[in-house]
């Protein structure tokens, strides 16, 4: 029996059923749901539209339904055409009459959308353990670098040393803008749609301020039309879900790019790469290779959503159930790529030695040799000019760089020792740069960051 039975003679065609179901998608919203509707119950009862027996009658039948889901005992029918409908459904046979006063001054739609910000509510923070958790593994990384340095690049040309640490934290910099925006979104979501009906509220006695305070909302909707359309932090959380991908995609990138032969900066551990089918010496990195492929599915989810949005009049829309195979496709990659990323993260190991070769080439340290004769007085556009014409001297006739710079009256001996290895990354002094004093700074700023959010987040560490 459909919930619109009264309206429409016969049965709804198997083949609209077949069309219209949502059940396998949104069953990931049962504790929602129940949760959602014992504060309905309850604000019924505040109301005067359930009498105290009913209101126990509900919430143990409630209890009850919890219980088989929970134990996977809940005995589902082809009638149900989603969760929601399940779970009425269920409540109604085991309550009776009692149980058709469940759905009193409730839709569907200000039900599913009070259901959806909750899950939202819940996932925003383990997505953002996962996050913080990876944040973690590379500040440890960076502790343990030390004072190991590589090329750092510009268009993946080798353009000045870095310490590892400063590369490894420039993506956990990243990682926490992701978290910030995340718990942004998830502040914007904590609004409860539950009293505004099917778009217009009630005539009834309900409570939609009760019924927020009990199920934990910041605050309730002011506009009902507004409350059960809106699908805003859904898409928010989408995008912040994308650029998060993004970010792991570029931290695969660079491990694919590492653990090459041709760069070799980076071993993977065994238990966090794969071999090949046909190739028995190959050793590949395909958690890496995900990271990077699944961004673009979570893109696509964002992408997906804003188009079912961009046409849809007030108020609800069928085509609102849409909404949730992406966010719950994003937020389930998402959490599966934080996890293995972190655990790759965790187990790498890193040629330090072959590293360092390649940031000791003397061209690295050219930009050291230019700002050199800056602080005698050059003009920086004349000592760019110096040392990039000593450079391609230096290419052209096969002359080592250090000759040119030893023999040249502007530079000399004592510029020569700025090409010793190991010597350039040492004057990157200024805040926020790549040298040991500000790495050393902003490794304790990161700690400290890593704490903030996890009070923020209300997470405890793994």
């Amino acid at each position: 029996m459909t919930l619109w039975h009264g309206r429409l003679g016969g049965g709804t065609a198997a083949e609209v059923m077949a069309f219209t179901a949502s059940l396998a998608v949104d069953r990931r919203l049962a504790d929602d749901d129940l949760a959602g509707s014992r504060a309905h119950v309850r604000g019924l009862g505040r109301g005067g539209l359930l009498a105290e027996e009913e209101v126990a009658t509900l919430l143990a039948a409630l209890e009850r339904v919890e219980h088989e889901l929970g134990t996977g005992t809940f005995a589902f029918t082809d009638d149900d055409e989603d969760i929601h409908t399940a779970v009425e459904r269920r409540v109604t046979e085991i309550a009776g009459d009692v149980g058709a006063k469940l759905h009193t001054g409730r839709s569907r739609n200000d039900q599913v959308a009070t259901d959806l910000r909750l899950y939202v509510r819940r996932a925003v923070v383990a997505v953002v353990s996962g996050v913080l958790e990876l944040e973690d593994v590379l500040r440890a990384r960076a502790v343990e670098a030390g004072d190991a340095y590589l090329p750092g690049y510009t268009h993946l040309q080798r353009a000045q040393p870095v310490l590892l640490a400063h590369h490894l934290l420039a993506h956990g910099w990243a990682l926490t803008r992701d978290v910030d925006r995340l718990l942004a979104s998830a502040a914007r979501a904590d609004v409860s749609p539950l009293g505004a009906g099917a778009l217009a509220g009630s005539s009834l006695a309900l409570d939609p301020a009760g019924t927020a305070e009990d199920l934990g909302f910041s605050g309730v909707f002011d506009n009902s039309l507004d409350a059960v359309s809106d699908r805003d932090f859904v898409a928010e959380v989408l995008f912040d879900l994308a650029l998060l991908g993004v970010h792991l995609s570029r931290m695969g990138e660079e491990l694919v790019l590492w653990s090459t032969e041709e760069f070799g900066f980076a071993v993977l551990e065994d238990a966090y790469a794969t071999g090949s089918s046909m190739l028995p010496q190959k050793k590949n990195p395909d958690v890496a290779e995900l990271a990077r492929g699944k961004a673009g599915r979570l893109v696509g989810n964002l992408t997906g959503l804003l188009v079912t949005l961009k046409g849809l009049p007030l108020s609800y829309n069928r085509d609102l159930q849409e909404d949730k195979e992406p966010l719950f496709d994003s937020v389930e990659q998402t959490t599966l790529a934080l996890a293995a990323m972190a655990g790759m993260l965790r187990t790498v190991r890193f040629d330090l030695g072959r590293m360092q070769d390649a940031a000791d080439g003397p061209a690295s340290a050219a930009v050291d040799l230019a700002e050199w004769l800056v602080g005698r007085g050059m003009p920086f556009r004349q000592a760019h000019a110096v040392v990039g014409s000593l450079v391609r001297d230096s290419l052209e006739r096969h002359v080592p760089l250090v000759e040119l710079v030893d023999a040249h009256p502007d530079l000399g001996p004592e510029a020569v020792a700025l090409l010793e290895p190991g010597t350039a990354v040492t004057r990157r002094t200024t805040p926020g740069g790549a040298g040991p004093g500000p790495v050393a700074t902003q490794l304790e700023r990161f700690a400290l960051r890593i704490e903030r959010d996890r009070a923020r987040a209300g997470v405890g560490p793994d």
